[in-house]
């Protein structure tokens, strides 16, 4: 079975936990330095963490959804279903002064094409987002998990993990992408506030 150590965040300000084999690409990929993203190129799954100035105008209850569809009008995704969506937690132990923070979720499955491929060589992809609210901060912060259902022969992830219906995690003695998305969640802890600039002085 695989182990979940502790991974550091933002210069180990943050930190959760989560299997080995997710690859910090952030250099590599040149993303914005409010997100890391980690890959699992053996099967195009991800882990995607990201901070973001809060949406006063988002209600707390409903918020991991109204960010799952400002994710797929980003990237153009077609067909988008939302299969789940949690209630509002409060998170513990992430709770800044006496604001406490507030957690929610919610699972979709939408279509996809990898960097600029077009419609024709769109991915399904199961997409798990959590939406930590820390208001305290004045801070919504994005967990995302991407786990591939189906890969098109046209797209690039089809050369490194195959066309076609993936093969389930535990099939390859993987991890299920929901149980190291739920991993990643619950061990999700602040290490230094000062990340959150003057909000947090």
């Amino acid at each position: 079975m695989e182990q979940f150590p502790p991974r550091p965040l933002f210069g180990g300000a943050i930190s959760t936990n989560f299997p080995l084999r997710f690859e910090d690409v952030s250099n590599i990929r040149q993303v914005p330095d409010h997100q890391e993203v980690f890959v699992d190129p053996g099967r195009d799954e991800s882990l995607i963490f990201e901070l973001l100035e809060l949406k006063h105008d988002v209600v707390d209850d409903g918020s991991a959804t109204w960010f799952l569809q400002d994710l797929a009008g980003e990237q153009g995704a077609e067909g988008t279903i939302v299969t789940e969506q949690s209630t509002v937690f409060e998170a513990q132990g992430l709770q800044f002064r006496n604001t406490p923070a507030v957690l929610t979720s919610a699972v979709a499955q939408m279509a996809i094409s990898k960097g600029r491929q077009g419609r024709e060589a769109q991915n399904l992809v199961k997409v798990y987002l959590a939406n930590l609210r820390l208001k305290g901060v004045n801070t919504d912060i994005l967990i995302t998990a991407y786990e591939p259902v189906f890969i098109n022969p046209l797209s690039e992830s089809a050369s490194s993990v195959g066309a076609g219906v993936t093969v389930p995690a535990a099939e390859s003695g993987r991890t299920p992408m929901a149980e190291v998305f739920k991993q990643a969640v619950s061990t999700f802890r602040i290490n230094d506030w000062n990340l959150f600039g003057n909000d947090a002085i």
